[in-house]
């Protein structure tokens, strides 16, 4: 995944330059009953470590993650506060174009594009919202005060950054 990680800030970068947004799936799939892999992926230790290394800075712990409602999380808790990933699994396009619009109204997402994932915006505070296939990451930066990382990014950076570390290495069901 580390090699991955560079590759993925190289294809971010170039995905956002040329505004691409990837294409979702339109089939169904039955209850979400547990995490997938890739929704497990954002708080497991791997991830851990890239998020580490792209910050350039090591999170103080990573809660235990949680499943409640079809939603995966966990906070990375910084000296300076709180980074909340989390995914939201869906059954299907509908459902999840839902949610994904009713998070851009909640969270009052900025105009512009962010190029990942099937779509993405930047919402008010910050934090990054990525769609993809019956997915929605959440990378929540509201309660993170002041810079982060080596050289210190601001916290929208922070949650860009780690968007498309996620994005670069999210794969399979």
């Amino acid at each position: 995944m580390r090699r991955l990680f560079v590759l993925a800030v190289v294809v971010g970068s170039v995905a956002i330059a040329l505004g691409g947004p990837a294409v979702a799936s339109t089939s169904t799939r039955a209850a979400v009953t547990q995490p997938s892999k890739s929704a497990k992926m954002v708080c497991a230790s791997e991830a851990q470590e890239d998020i580490a290394v792209i910050l350039k800075v090591t999170p103080t712990t990573v809660t235990t993650p949680t499943w409640n409602h079809s939603l995966y999380s966990c906070q990375y808790v910084y000296p300076n506060g709180l980074v909340t990933l989390s995914v939201k699994e869906l059954r299907n396009a509908t459902a999840t174009s839902r949610y994904f619009e009713k998070l851009g109204k909640t969270l009052e997402r900025r105009p512009g594009k962010v190029a990942l994932g099937g779509d993405a915006f930047t919402a008010r505070d910050g934090s990054v919202v990525v769609r993809k296939d019956f997915k929605v990451l959440d990378v929540d930066i509201s309660q993170l005060s002041g810079k982060l990382g080596t050289p210190p990014m601001d916290p929208p950076i922070v949650a860009l950054n780690i968007a498309a570390t996620v994005m670069g290495c999210w794969t399979g069901t």
